[in-house]
């Protein structure tokens, strides 16, 4: 029987399950300015957060917010929820209150 609030999947090897933010379609720059969707910035990255890792996943664990390339991804639905499938090279950064001064938590 699986936990409360736990996926019934197992990743594998290097494997991260993560589960993307709330973008907004129109964004806000500092100055208060409505930036439209369609405005494109050059390469832009997302925000996730992780809800599932293989057995050789080093830097990243359940619940950290990781950075991500949405371009480069896989995605998949589970339970009506979708998810996207990373390997854990293609995360440039990790965001989590573990990470101590001096270590990011970038993965190069």
């Amino acid at each position: 029987m699986s936990e409360p609030g736990r996926l019934p999947i197992r990743m594998l090897h290097d494997r991260v399950l993560v589960v993307t933010e709330d973008e907004h379609s129109e964004r806000r720059s500092g100055g208060g300015i409505v930036i439209p969707a369609t405005a494109s910035v050059g390469k832009r990255l997302s925000w996730a957060r992780v809800v599932a890792t293989g057995q050789h996943v080093r830097q990243v664990e359940l619940d950290d917010r990781v950075l991500f390339d949405p371009e480069d991804r896989a995605e998949v639905e589970l339970g009506s929820t979708a998810y996207v499938l990373l390997r854990e090279r293609d995360i440039h950064a990790v965001a989590a209150e573990r990470v101590e001064d001096g270590r990011t938590g970038l993965y190069l």
